[in-house]
């Protein structure tokens, strides 16, 4: 089990995190949702020791091997698809093995067909899909991923969606998404997890027992999750923002 145990975190002036406690259960899918700004970004970074706590501990991370999806791709711009996906795992599998898993997931992906280009002939999107595969191909105990599918069109998204989903069927591992997307967090999450606005507080921990393979926002239970979650959500936003729901 990976724990946050009463931990504290500011940034500048702002209090992020606050006496925050957190369980995240290991080879699950949680899913992190909120209002902008309450501190999901800086729970990824903090659990990959990007950014160290003010007060308190984060325990279970010890000899996780880690892959990160940041909000923004981070290619390598002078290096092409295929090498960017390589680089990664250099020294870490053989070379056979690299042109495994970089035709693997440049094909679930749709990038096989750009494996010489380079990153400035990619849509943004296509760059965000390269990300996701440099992180899929690395070897990993946990996956971090944050808005991962923020700038690809509906259908894509889905389809990606569903890549993540496979991916865990495959060999489950702990996978930790931050996201704003309560569809996403119904499709992906063995758990959800609500947070407040800063300093977050967890306002629910929500259990989805549907498998990932047979889920259906339209289908009960996914609907009432969708409405709780965004009851809680809404229930933040009015408290900073007074005339929401009045538009």
């Amino acid at each position: 089990m990976i724990a946050f145990e009463r931990v504290y975190k500011t940034l500048g002036q702002t209090k992020v995190l606050q006496d925050f406690s957190l369980q995240v259960q290991k080879n699950e899918i949680t899913c992190i949702i909120g209002p902008s700004g309450c501190g999901k970004t800086t729970m990824l970074q903090l659990l990959a020791g990007l950014e160290s706590p003010d007060g308190g501990r984060i325990t279970g991370m010890a000899g996780l091997g880690l892959s990160y999806v940041f909000q923004e791709p981070r290619l390598l711009p002078w290096k092409t698809v295929a090498e960017n996906v390589a680089f990664v795992l250099n020294d870490v599998v053989t070379e056979v093995r690299q042109q495994e898993l970089i035709r693997k997931y440049l094909s679930l992906m749709g990038l096989y067909g750009y494996w010489d280009s380079f990153p400035k002939a990619l849509s943004g999107g296509m760059k965000q899909r390269l990300a996701l595969c440099r992180a899929f191909a690395y070897p990993h105990d946990i996956l971090l991923m944050d808005e991962p599918f923020k700038s690809l069109d509906t259908p894509l998204r889905l389809g990606l969606v569903r890549a993540v989903a496979e991916m865990w069927q495959e060999r489950s591992r702990t996978v930790i998404i931050v996201t704003h997307d309560i569809v996403d967090a119904l499709l992906l999450g063995h758990r959800v997890v609500v947070l407040s606005a800063r300093p977050a507080v967890v306002l629910d921990e929500i259990k989805i027992k549907v498998p990932l393979t047979e889920r259906n926002v339209l289908r009960e239970p996914l609907p009432a999750k969708h409405a709780r979650m965004l009851a809680l959500l809404e229930g933040e936003n009015k408290k900073y923002f007074p005339g929401y729901g009045n538009i």
